[in-house]
């Protein structure tokens, strides 16, 4: 095999780098870094398919390799910034000497896991999603220390994010949402007609409206609002 057809795996192992050191980012205490690691692994993970297509080097173990990089970058990774967040609230679970209460957090993990197992078995999925795409949820969550960090600590929003309430109903619902059997749209497009688009072009006007007057305070409200118009206007195809 040529060197070439070894480039969409190599781009997938800079995805799983980019999670590993979110990893590393966030038990440093580094959680900017730690997100922006997370939308590095982002994207990674567009361009080894892109490249898997264009230079028609797709293979099963590059499929597989996917996977397990995805469950890394937007599993594991996301779930470590839930952790760090849940360890700095007022809530302990003390058990051996250990709080064992941000622990919870991982479960988010867990059923990322799932949701990517499902995801290779499942042959529906090969133009929408059945079930909350992984990458959205590692994304969102990514997305909050950059809200955090973009907002006064005393202010109203501020507090509602850090709730630890809030933070464990993230986990909660994201995870059923993951593997539910609700559709949600893929941004992959056939064409650039209208009336084919018509979601997917709504979703880009308002990320682009939201980036231009809130800045980085626009990202978890992008992908929250993805998630919205998916769940209240988009049946399947």
């Amino acid at each position: 095999m040529s060197i070439v057809k070894h480039i969409p795996n190599t781009i997938t192992c800079c995805n799983l780098l980019s999670g590993c050191v979110s990893i590393f980012l966030t038990c440093s205490n580094h959680l900017l870094g730690a997100s922006a690691m997370i939308f590095v692994a982002a994207v990674f993970d567009f361009f080894d398919g892109f490249a898997a297509r264009l230079l028609h080097a797709k293979s099963p173990i590059g499929a597989e390799l996917d996977s397990l990089s995805d469950v890394v970058s937007f599993g594991v990774a996301p779930s470590f910034i839930i952790a760090a967040l849940l360890n700095n609230t007022d809530i302990t679970w003390m058990l051996a000497g250990i709080n064992v209460f941000p622990m919870l957090a991982f479960v988010l993990a867990i059923f990322a896991a799932i949701r990517l197992a499902k995801f290779n078995i499942d042959t529906r999925q090969s133009s929408s999603f059945i079930g909350l795409p992984v990458p959205t949820v590692g994304l969102f969550i990514a997305s909050l220390p950059f809200l955090l960090s973009n907002i006064s600590n005393e202010s109203c929003l501020y507090q509602i994010v850090t709730n630890p309430c809030l933070l464990l109903s993230l986990v909660v619902i994201f995870s059923w949402l993951m593997i539910s059997e609700i559709p949600f749209f893929s941004f992959k497009i056939k064409n650039l007609k209208f009336k084919d688009n018509v979601l997917r072009y709504f979703v880009a006007l308002f990320a682009i409206v939201a980036l231009i007057t809130l800045k980085w305070v626009a990202l978890p409200f992008i992908f929250l609002f993805y998630i919205v118009i998916s769940l209240i206007c988009y049946r399947g195809e």
